[in-house]
Parts: C-alpha cells; sequence; structure tokens
C-alpha cells in the first residue's frame, strides 16, 4: 500500500447536482476518518475543481467551494465527472472539454456520474466502451454519441480504466466499488456501515429495484411483498399468495394487478431475478445453489428468466458484474 494518498479530483460545474460531487467526496473522506482511527495516514486526497477558483452553485442552491482547474497538476490517481442540471452547459465550455481530454489519459482512472458521461463522451474516451448513465437520459447518450455501447439497466460499469454510473446515489455505490478495488472489501464495508448506507450494491444491480418498483402511495400489498422477499424459495404460488392474504384467486389478481401494474407471478420474478444478481456478484455461491436460494427450481428455469429480462446468462453476468 501507498504511503501517499490517492489524488481523487472531482470536476464540478453550475447547476451540477450535488450528490453526485458529495456522495462519492464522502466515501473518500470516510475512508480517511477510518484509517485515521486505526493509527493509518491518509488513503484519499478528495477535493473539488472547476473552470474557476471560488464558488460553484450546484441543482440544490448549495454552493461548493472549489479550486481551479489549473491548480490540478501533476498526474492524478482517480478523476470523476458528475452529472446535473448543467451538463449541457459544461459540454459547451471548451475549457472543461480540453481539460479533461488532457487530464484523462494520465489518470489511473476515470469515472462519471449519471450524465456525467455525457462530458466524458464529448471529450472522446468512451468511443467503443461499454457505458451507463442515469435510466432517464439513457436514449439521449445512443443518439447524440452512437459510437457507445450505452446500457440501460446496471447502478455502475467499468470497462478498462473507465468506469460509469446511473445517477445520483449510485456515485456512492461507484465510489464504494473503486474503494475496494484499492483497499479492499472489508474497509469498503466499513465504509458503507460508516454512512448507514442500506446495502453495498454491485454494479449490475438494476438502477430499478424489484422492491421500490412494487411500492405505491396505498401500499396494500407492502407486507405481502416484504414476506415474499424474505422468502423467495417458498411458494409464491397465486394460490399461496391468495390464501396468505385471506383472498379469493380471481380477487388477489385482479386487485394485485390494479394496484402494482404486473401480475403476481411477474413480481416474484422481478424479486428473485434481483436476490440472484447480488448474489452472482458478491458470493462465490454455485449457480445451482443460488437458482434454490432465490426459489427458480433450477439453473436452466433461472437462465430462461435472466435471458429474457437481462439478456444475459447468469455466468456472463457474473463474470461482468463479480466483485471477486
Amino acid at each position: 500500500m501507498s504511503s501517499e494518498p490517492r489524488s481523487v479530483v472531482l470536476l464540478a460545474f453550475p447547476n451540477v447536482q450535488l450528490l453526485d460531487v458529495s456522495g462519492p467526496l464522502q466515501v473518500f473522506a470516510s475512508a480517511n476518518e477510518l484509517a485515521a482511527q486505526r493509527g493509518l495516514a491518509p488513503l484519499y486526497a478528495p477535493r473539488a475543481v472547476a473552470a474557476e477558483a471560488g464558488p460553484v452553485t450546484s441543482s440544490a442552491g448549495l454552493a461548493l467551494v472549489a479550486g481551479s482547474i489549473r491548480s490540478a497538476k501533476g498526474p492524478l490517481d482517480t478523476l470523476i465527472v458528475p452529472g446535473g442540471f448543467g451538463i449541457n452547459a459544461a459540454l459547451a465550455d471548451s475549457r472543461l472539454i480540453r481539460w479533461t481530454q488532457r487530464e484523462a489519459p494520465r489518470a489511473r482512472r476515470v469515472a462519471s456520474v449519471c450524465s456525467g458521461a455525457f462530458l466524458l463522451a464529448e471529450a472522446g474516451l468512451l468511443d467503443g466502451r461499454r457505458v451507463v448513465t442515469h435510466w432517464a437520459r439513457c436514449d439521449e447518450l445512443t443518439q447524440r454519441y452512437p459510437q457507445l455501447r450505452v446500457e440501460t439497466d446496471p447502478i455502475f460499469i467499468r470497462d478498462g480504466a473507465i468506469w460509469t454510473s446511473a445517477g445520483v446515489t449510485a456515485g456512492i455505490d461507484l465510489a464504494l466499488a473503486l474503494l475496494e478495488e484499492d483497499h479492499g472489501r472489508a474497509l469498503a464495508l466499513d465504509v458503507a456501515r460508516e454512512l448507514v448506507v442500506f446495502l453495498k450494491r454491485p454494479g449490475g444491480q438494476s438502477q430499478f429495484s424489484a422492491t421500490l418498483s412494487l411500492q405505491n402511495a396505498d401500499d396494500r400489498f407492502g407486507d405481502l411483498h416484504a414476506w415474499m422477499a424474505s422468502h423467495l424459495s417458498a411458494d409464491l404460488s397465486v394460490p399461496a399468495l391468495a390464501r396468505r392474504l385471506h383472498m379469493s384467486e380471481r380477487s388477489f389478481m385482479r386487485h394485485y394487478k390494479a394496484q402494482t401494474g404486473r401480475t403476481p407471478a411477474r413480481a416474484v420474478e422481478q424479486l428473485r431475478i434481483e436476490t440472484a444478481q447480488r448474489l452472482l456478484s458478491e458470493t462465490s455461491w454455485s449457480i445451482k445453489r443460488i437458482a434454490a436460494r432465490c426459489g427458480f427450481g433450477s439453473e436452466e428455469t433461472m437462465r430462461c428468466s435472466f435471458v429474457r429480462l437481462l439478456r444475459v446468462a447468469p455466468q456472463t453476468y457474473r463474470e461482468r458484474f463479480s466483485s471477486g
């Protein structure tokens, strides 16, 4: 482990998404705090820079104190480009594009959060690479930069030394993954706990949480969904679920679809897929064991669900997103 702290620079601009900057910065700052508690030197030297030194007002109205890009001298370890409402204006700022084109190749790794991928693409750094951005702007990124291989689902993607992530809180997941790459999984989990992150999500986790998507204001089936998520290998057929709610099958089917917009069978499949994704990414369990744990019944059934919904087989998914 190097005794010198790793230089982490986030590129800020007017109307930047506040959490795109503060989320990753706090991950590295918390890593330093934990290191200090253990009698170790700082692990990172994180800071924000902008086209000009001074306050940079985020889209939330809170100003960030940033140094000038001219002050970021010497090779950077990690360069992170956030996104936000101000990204289109940032794309028109030739100073930011030229600086990114010059500094990114010198950095050990480069990352974007949310629509920050647009700036990396404008700088020509993402050509031919697998990338992701916030789900609401994936189509726009594809149309504007057809040379990119845009994926719409993952929270973050690593393609060589380039990392791209989905929006807002996904920047925290990305920073935790960068921390894990540098200093191991144990420290990354310690930081996640320090930040009270509910779950350290792997890159392949979907931007669309199955559990969250099943919730609504009148969460009539909330308790049922919580039970389903913790009993994936149980009998989750329509008759069994209807009995659990003391409803007829016909009434259960009608009310369930009206409230969630999907059939119970599709909801069960999505919950099982989501858990299988996490287990494939975070454990060394065999695919057979994961299929049984998630209630698929067989490896082939799980494979068919993965191919149909994610367009990738479980083994390929593990190869792409396993945390090792």
